[in-house]
């Protein structure tokens, strides 16, 4: 059974806005086609079908969050997430935490059957694990379900000790009425409130198309306000954190109006995209639309650019502004993890000017790494001080001299991904030269068989067998450093590195080992295809046990590539160059075609040793390609 890891990260629970009777939350669902589609549903929502009728059933809400609860200590609850497109219920596998016990940046808590697949997800927060709720062997879970509690302190476990799913769900039923309460009294307060005074509407709101998916840009509309809808139609393409993704309407309907525009980058996750309405002529009702939740979250950004431009003109004016502007979302105590607070103190920082992530705000390790101090601040003491004429010049270069790209949230993730990998993994690297001449001279005679059939093998897929077939010969190498365990797969899954105009993505060759040349070659050249159109779907791209990077055709002789994590190794491949080697014959030596390769290695998994045997078993097959056949 194919293994993934999912990296949960609590997010803040975004509220559903009532269209119909009910609040609609986006899951993301797969068709048969392998196209991804966001679909929507939520308690009592309301879609279209076909007939045009409106249709109502109880489903619960499976958005990925995490919210706090104060009828008990401060604590976090963790639900169950759509761990798969077409997930709806799943089985806890296995725990791979107690309760009581500190969970790390990175720790596996738990995997998850699901209708695909078992999926271990981790935590990206420190955090105890204060209850777990839902025990190992439960079946059919349903998606947004809470399965454990975790809190920041260890001495407020005890106070979870007794408590049980029922009596939690009991505690939690208690806030609840009174958090209905006052969402009732603004409905009747606004007459103008999206749920009473306009049609019978659906809102689109932006899915997880990625399980790492926390924002999103929307790259193009394909289709435009007062068109209509058909079962299947192509709506939106969304840039992920790992590719451009395409999600299709799944009810007829008409596109009543598009709440954010192309080019909107870093839109949070459950934000409204679109409303779509039943009929034609209800359509006009949502022209002068405003969506209130969007209008707030569009505010913020603004705010902070003036900021920058305001002490150029007046400085103690906007001094006092940014800390109003900080403090105005969080009253009173500042939430923070260990991790995030212990990262301030040695820098300095203080938390009540972060914004944060977190749930209701709370303030994350990577909120500490990417924050910025107010520009407002020096601007008081450069008021005072002479010098700061004297900076101003400094920073100032010729006009062109430079052109400032965009961060792509792909960029971004790769960038996070490399840092990560090389602080964090214990680096080292084997090389070794491969005489190539038997596999060019087998691949030129196999081109010829199968030229009929526009097949054309490359030196590449040969690589990709026999890298295959030497992590079956040496599992170490194909295996998973997991913190608490080491995974050795007994499947060898490919990822091929392909370079595309947004950055590096890994698309997937499954079951390398047992796939012929031929197949390889297809597989490749389609996933190569995809990845360049930015049409890869996660399932294609997320996984592998071995990576592969080959930069010979650029003319790089050897390099030395970065480890994908979790896996334990990747092959760096160089061109092949023709070099002269000893030879018992009348000249005394012979030209021969040389590949360099350098395998980089994971030392918490694979040992020198291991590592230089599988290089050894590599180079066989290479060297003598027939042996692949065996």
């Amino acid at each position: 059974m194919l293994r993934l890891i999912l990296r949960l990260r609590p997010t803040a629970g975004l509220p559903c806005p009532r269209v119909l009777p009910g609040p609609g939350t986006c899951r993301l669902r797969r068709l048969h086609s392998g196209v991804s589609r966001a679909a929507c549903g939520g308690v009592d929502s309301v879609v279209f079908t076909r007939r045009a009728s409106l249709l109502r059933w109880p489903q619960p809400a499976s958005s990925l969050q995490a919210k706090r609860f104060y009828s008990l200590p401060p604590h976090q609850k963790v639900e169950l997430p759509a761990l798969s497109p077409t997930m709806q219920t799943g089985t806890i596998a296995r725990w791979e935490k107690k309760e009581g016990e500190k969970i790390n940046e990175g720790d596996l808590i738990a995997e998850v059957e699901t209708d695909k697949a078992t999926v271990g997800f981790e935590m990206l927060e420190e955090c105890y694990l204060a209850k777990i709720l839902v025990p190992e062997g439960t079946r059919d879970v349903t998606v947004g379900a809470v399965i454990c509690i975790t809190v920041d302190q260890p001495d407020l476990i005890p106070a979870f000790k007794d408590l049980t799913l029922e009596s939690f769900k009991a505690a939690i039923g208690a806030p609840s009425p009174s958090a209905a309460t006052p969402a009732t009294p603004p409905p009747p307060a606004a007459a103008a409130a999206p749920g009473s005074s306009y049609p019978s509407h659906l809102k689109i709101l932006l899915p997880a198309l990625s399980p790492t998916m926390t924002v999103g840009t929307v790259q193009r509309w394909e289709k435009k306000v007062g068109e209509k809808l058909s079962e299947g139609d192509l709506l939106a393409e969304i840039e992920t954190d790992k590719a451009t993704i395409g999600f299709e309407v799944q009810e007829e309907g008409y596109l009543a109006k598009i709440m954010v525009s192309e080019g909107t980058r870093d839109v949070p996750l459950g934000t409204p995209l679109c409303i779509i309405v039943e009929k034609e002529s209800d359509i006009a009702a949502f022209n002068d639309y405003v969506e209130t939740g969007v209008a707030e979250a569009a505010t913020p950004p603004p705010a902070p650019a003036p900021t920058p431009a305001a002490p150029a003109a007046v400085a103690p004016t906007s001094a006092p502004v940014a800390p109003a502007a900080a403090g105005a979302p969080r009253k009173g105590r500042v939430f923070a993890s260990p991790l995030a607070k212990k990262l301030a103190a040695d820098k300095g920082i203080d938390l009540a000017q972060v914004s944060g992530s977190g749930p209701d705000g709370r303030v994350t390790r990577k909120d500490i790494e990417n924050f910025v101090p107010p520009k407002a601040a020096p601007a008081v003491p450069a008021a005072t001080a002479a010098p700061t004429p004297a900076a101003a010049p400094t920073p100032v270069a010729p006009a062109g001299t430079f052109t400032d790209i965009p961060i792509s949230n792909i960029r971004r993730v790769i960038a996070q991904r490399l840092m990560q990998s090389k602080q964090t993994i214990p680096h080292y690297y084997l090389s070794v030269d491969v005489n190539m001449d038997q596999v060019l001279e087998l691949r030129k005679e196999l081109n010829n068989e199968v030229k009929a059939q526009n097949i054309k093998l490359s030196v590449n897929d040969f690589i990709i067998k026999a890298s295959a077939l030497a992590c079956l010969k040496v599992p170490e190498a194909n295996s998973s450093w997991l913190d608490t365990v080491i995974r050795q797969n007994h499947v060898v899954d490919v990822s091929v590195a392909v370079s595309t105009a947004n950055g590096l993505i890994t698309p997937i060759v499954f079951n390398a080992h047992t796939k012929g040349l031929a197949a390889i070659c297809s597989d490749v050249s389609s996933l190569a295809a995809k990845a360049r159109e930015g049409k890869l779907q996660p399932h294609e791209f997320q996984g592998g046990t071995f990576t592969i990077s080959n930069l010979g055709m650029f003319g790089i002789k050897n390099f030395s590539a970065i480890i994908n994590p979790p896996q334990a190794c990747i092959l760096a491949v160089g061109g092949s160059e023709k070099r002269l080697l000893p030879a018992d014959n009348e000249k005394g030596f012979d030209v021969a075609n040389i590949m360099a390769v350098t395998l980089s290695c994971d030392h918490r998994v694979v040992d020198g040793a291991v590592g230089a045997q599988w290089l050894a078993e590599f180079r066989k097959f290479l060297e003598k390609p027939v042996t692949m056949l065996l």
